[in-house]
């Protein structure tokens, strides 16, 4: 496996735990003879630090590997940041279910330095990017893509196409286009199926269907989703991309999403599994000693 030489910190707010966090890690890769970089705006927050403060542009020039130090959301800002370098990202969690950021704070020597030694897997999560038809702005999502009314309790009527095959038609609060990534996310919480992280596939949520049958629905990810809303005079709607980016959406346009080129190359310990990580953070049963 590959020997990570350049590493960069990156923390989106430090609150007293994760500068602890950040210091550790830093400690650490100083002390094994890395070259140590910090995110400009983190080195900021954190205020003395031995490391070299550097632009996210910057980092993903010249950085190997990039240590996010927080909660999932770090690391779904630092995936759609380094996705266009291919720079991997290795998450130490300082949130609360900590999907994605899988070393705790206790492990951090343990787990860094098993992955200093080339002890690691690396998993690939594919992004969204989304538009408006006859616009060139794009935007990217790790988890999901979610268009909703801004009106309640006013109802959205929208027409569903999968790579130009008709879907269905549906009126509801929104709809979330989650990928597997986000399906243990926002998702989730909608009702959505549970998606392994490998699984090329959409899955398409309906927010407070009108209709009991609008279920959720997997669908190939290779595929273009197209939203066409409906002609409303009043109709008022958003778009928004990991509850981050926003922007609004009218009467009849229509919605364009795909699976970005790029991916997040997310970096686990030895001995990782998504099932394990299930069973953890949600709570699953699991086997007792005498089973």
């Amino acid at each position: 496996m590959k020997v990570f030489n350049r590493i960069a910190l990156v923390a989106r707010v430090v609150s007293e735990q994760i500068a602890d966090s950040l210091r550790s890690v830093e400690r650490f890769l100083l002390e094994h003879g890395k070259e140590v970089y910090i995110e400009s705006n983190s080195a900021a927050m954190l205020g003395e630090s031995a490391s070299i403060p550097k632009t996210i542009d910057e980092i993903g020039d010249c950085c190997d590997l990039v240590i996010a130090v927080g909660g999932d959301g770090n690391i779904l800002s630092c995936a759609r940041e380094m996705a266009p370098f291919g720079v991997p990202i290795l998450g130490v969690n300082r949130g609360k279910l900590g999907f994605l950021a899988d070393i705790s704070p206790e492990d951090i020597e343990t787990s860094v330095g098993q992955v200093l030694m080339g002890d690691y897997s690396v998993q690939e999560h594919f992004l969204l990017e989304g538009r408006v038809e006859g616009s060139q702005n794009v935007s990217s999502a790790l988890n999901e893509v979610l268009l909703h009314t801004t009106v309640l309790p006013k109802m959205i009527e929208m027409e569903i196409f999968h790579n130009d095959s008709y879907v269905f038609t549906q009126k509801s609060d929104g709809l979330i286009v989650s990928s597997p990534t986000g399906s243990t996310a926002y998702a989730l919480s909608a009702g959505g199926p549970i998606m392994y992280p490998s699984l090329n596939a959409f899955v398409l949520i309906p927010m407070f269907p009108h209709s009991l049958t609008n279920r959720p629905l997997v669908v190939p990810a290779d595929g273009e989703i197209r939203i066409v809303l409906g002609k409303e005079k009043d109709l008022q709607a958003k778009v928004s991309f990991d509850s981050h980016l926003e922007f609004q959406i009218g009467s009849g346009d229509s919605l364009l999403i795909n699976k970005k080129k790029e991916k997040l190359m997310l970096v686990h310990p030895p001995n990782y599994s998504f099932f394990e990580a299930c069973r953890s953070k949600l709570d699953w049963a699991s086997r007792t000693a005498a089973d």
